[in-house]
């Protein structure tokens, strides 16, 4: 018998992946599994493709509520964002790692800057195993804010650059594209299969997307725990989003841009130096992948897993370093992410149930 784990709002997208991973997990058990509007409902009929496994079939989701989901050793909360504090609450000793946003941003202006009038909950430790000092936190903590997909995969292409102090803060460009499955399940008229397949869509431009201050925050921290090997005084982390809508269910593509340090780009070899440093920065790290120089990301490669490609290249006409990653945002974008923080929490093997490895075609 494995530690008992309960998933809350499983019926979505990331909690139906959240269930696929826990079902192949080598030291969890599976317990609670609740839903909102779904709740009494087959799981199976939700998502069809965990028919057969012994711990859905037959199984109905019951109501998420704190008493279903008290007797687990550790809940997941892929919840829409508001309620996953609201259920924290009544749930004061458990151990959680929520997948919305309620407890990601510390700025409580940020939050209700992008967030509106929802009370700020306040901030727990941060789940991108990847960046500087965070295993750590999340090893010695009771609840883990899982990022958010296009955070993480913005984040993955850009601590590097700002950990070496081989880029300026205050010039990022992010251009990043999501498949269709990351806006979740809720029908919407712009996400019918005749408005999306074959066209893309640019959204929540200049700006607004709630992702920004999310990457902000968590890269002006990458900046802040290299002091000496960072820019004296840099100035604070700035970032230009713009999110697009892409025809496919799956994976995020993030296109990232970043004014090179000075001297950077005049050096004898810009190239190696940008890919001196995160070769440095995911050596050893069980699944964020620097490819060979000339081999770009693509999303199908990392489809299915929870795995991170990225590549590197110095625009030396202009001055700017390009980065592209990729990440499948129901895996290292969420499900996958919140399984390699629960392994962590629980002291496990981190990459115990989850793989790099994507599925082809």
């Amino acid at each position: 018998m494995g530690t008992r784990v309960a998933v809350a709002g499983a019926s979505g997208y990331a909690g139906g992946e959240l269930l696929r991973l826990l079902a192949g997990h080598p030291d969890l058990e599976i317990g609670a599994v609740t839903a909102g509007t779904s709740a009494g409902k087959p799981v199976t009929e939700i998502h069809p493709n965990l028919t057969g496994h012994p711990a859905f079939d037959g199984r109905d989701f019951e109501a998420t509520d704190a008493s279903t989901l008290g007797g687990a050793e550790l809940i997941f909360m892929a919840l829409p964002h508001g309620e996953s504090a609201a259920l924290a609450q009544q749930l004061p000793d458990a151990r959680i790692i929520d997948l919305s946003a309620d407890f990601r941003l510390g700025d409580e202006t940020a939050w209700h800057r992008f967030y509106g009038d929802v009370p700020h909950a306040g901030r727990w430790a941060y789940g991108l195993p990847e960046l500087p000092g965070a295993r750590a936190k999340i090893k010695d903590a009771r609840a883990v804010a899982a990022p958010g997909c296009f955070a993480t995969t913005s984040i993955l292409g850009l601590a590097p650059l700002l950990a070496a102090g081989l880029a300026e803060p205050g010039d990022i460009v992010i251009v990043a594209a999501s498949g269709t499955s990351g806006a979740g399940r809720a029908p919407r008229p712009d996400l019918l299969a005749s408005e999306v397949m074959g066209s893309m869509s640019a959204y929540k431009v200049g700006g607004s997307h709630r992702h920004t201050p999310e990457i902000e925050q968590a890269l002006q921290e990458t900046l802040d725990f290299y002091p000496e090997r960072a820019r004296r005084d840099p100035p604070p982390v700035t970032i230009s989003f713009t999110p697009v809508l892409a025809p496919m269910p799956r994976g995020i593509l993030a296109t990232c841009t970043a004014r090179l340090a000075p001297g950077v780009a005049e050096g004898p070899d810009p190239d190696s130096a940008l890919r001196g440093a995160f070769a440095d920065a995911y050596a050893g790290e069980p699944f964020v992948r620097l490819l060979p120089a000339g081999q770009w990301p693509v999303t199908g490669a990392v489809a299915g897993s929870n795995g991170a490609h990225v590549q590197v290249a110095a625009d030396s006409r202009v001055g700017r370093a390009v980065v592209v990653a990729t990440t499948d945002n129901l895996g290292k974008g969420a499900a996958g992410q919140a399984v390699q923080i629960a392994n962590l929490m629980l002291g496990l093997p981190e990459t115990a149930g989850l793989t790099t490895h994507g599925v082809a075609p």
